[in-house]
């Protein structure tokens, strides 16, 4: 009898240490950009640099900018990784007929990079999200 206890005993053990088992922490580019407060920082700081610059800006003359702000979030987050789901309109979509030169495009890029840097994001993982949003450019340039 004593060896079915020891047996039981060992059983819930081990299968208490299988329960004990954390898996690590789920380190995503999301999680890296500071999660949803994070983006919103950056998105917020961006829109400000964009603000500034004067040929950017002429590009957002008719864009409804808190759509812009919304939606500028959810894709971040998604392409990072978050648990957003992207719903706005293509990148092809949105800068048809913008007719953005490559000089424009680049300068919008150093301005997203500045609004990391004010933010404090790291530069490896401002590149990992630069990586994720680099496929976009045929999308928008010259269209």
């Amino acid at each position: 009898m004593t060896k079915i206890i020891r047996f039981t005993v060992l059983v819930a053990f081990l299968t208490g240490l299988s329960a004990c088992q954390i898996s690590p922490p789920r380190n995503t580019l999301f999680d890296e950009l500071g999660g949803m407060e994070g983006i919103t920082k950056i998105t917020d700081e961006f829109i400000y640099e964009i603000g500034l610059d004067r040929n950017v800006v002429k590009h957002f003359a008719d864009t409804d900018l808190e759509r812009f702000r919304n939606k500028l979030i959810e894709q971040l987050c998604d392409v990072s990784g978050g648990p957003c789901q992207y719903s706005g309109d293509t990148m092809l979509d949105v800068h048809k007929k913008m007719n953005i030169s490559e000089a424009e495009f680049n300068r919008t890029v150093d301005l997203l990079i500045s609004a990391m840097n004010v933010t404090g994001i790291p530069h490896t993982t401002q590149n990992k999200l630069l990586a994720k949003l680099a496929p976009m450019r045929p999308d928008i340039i010259y269209q």
